[in-house]
């Protein structure tokens, strides 16, 4: 009776597995960037993965982290099987590009997204972006500052939520290095987030690690700037701390915040 038993509770599962699984498709290497410079030809490159024969998903767009000296596009295993279509991005590097190519690619890439991303099943208008250090400074920058998308067409308002994984908020610490400039010597000009704070932005959901294991202050760098938003009226804005977790080991747990406000910006 017992071995009966588990065998039916055995064919039930594998019935459940059957009716939630789904199957998904990797396309790598698409070009983003219609520039003529040979390292935007080599770098400038995204990699797609969508849930097979479905539209209408919701799109995580994730820039890598790496300083913006390192790094490489990679589709997080934390947003697999989840029923987004998640777009992995390659963007040029210091000290080979300016600071502006970083931001301008990051830019292209996301335009790239709202002008195509329907082709591989997933909504325009459910477009988020995220990322990981240099991952988290880009999103803030294009997703604040309306005029590196607006270079494509592109409304930063269309964005459904940004979603920064411990991000610089002041100008990042590479930035500073090529003005001459120490990590511990801040400064907040055109390449901060923090210059470009505006009310209209989108939701805007600030993940990082705990505030006595975090990069260079992080942690404060992102609570000024949840504060300095909620100053100027911006009405859907929150800041969450990875306690117990590092610069590095914060991304890990932070998925489950995104996961979680992504169905509350959708109203799920």
């Amino acid at each position: 009776m017992l071995k009966r038993t588990v065998s039916l509770v055995s064919f039930l599962l594998l019935c459940v597995v059957a009716v939630f699984a789904e199957d998904y498709k990797f396309v790598e290497n698409i070009p983003y960037s219609s520039s003529d410079d040979a390292y935007a030809k080599e770098r400038c490159k995204l990699d797609v993965y969508s849930p097979a024969d479905k539209t209408d998903c919701p799109v995580v767009v994730w820039f890598h982290g790496g300083g913006l000296e390192g790094g490489s596009k990679f589709i997080p295993g934390e947003l697999k099987n989840c029923g987004y279509v998640v777009v992995g991005v390659n963007y040029r590097l210091l000290p080979k590009c300016t600071p502006a190519d970083c931001i301008d690619d990051a830019a292209a890439a996301v335009a790239w997204v709202f002008k195509n991303i329907e082709k591989y099943g997933g909504s325009a208008k459910k477009v988020f972006v995220s990322g990981h250090s240099a991952g988290g400074y880009l999103t803030d920058m294009v997703g604040i500052e309306k005029k590196w998308l607006a270079k494509y067409g592109v409304d930063a308002n269309q964005i459904a939520g940004l979603l920064p994984f411990s991000g610089q908020c002041v100008t990042h610490y590479n930035v500073r290095k090529l003005q001459g400039k120490q990590p511990l010597d801040p400064t907040i000009d055109e390449y901060a987030p923090l210059a470009h704070l505006r009310a209209d932005a989108p939701p805007i959901i600030i993940i990082s690690g705990d505030r006595e294991l975090e990069l260079y202050g992080r942690y404060e760098e992102q609570a000024y700037f949840w504060r300095m938003l909620k100053l100027v009226g911006h009405k859907d804005c929150l800041l969450y701390e990875m306690q117990g977790f590092d610069h590095g080991a914060m991304a890990s747990p932070a998925f489950h915040v995104l996961k979680n406000q992504i169905r509350r910006i959708l109203g799920e």
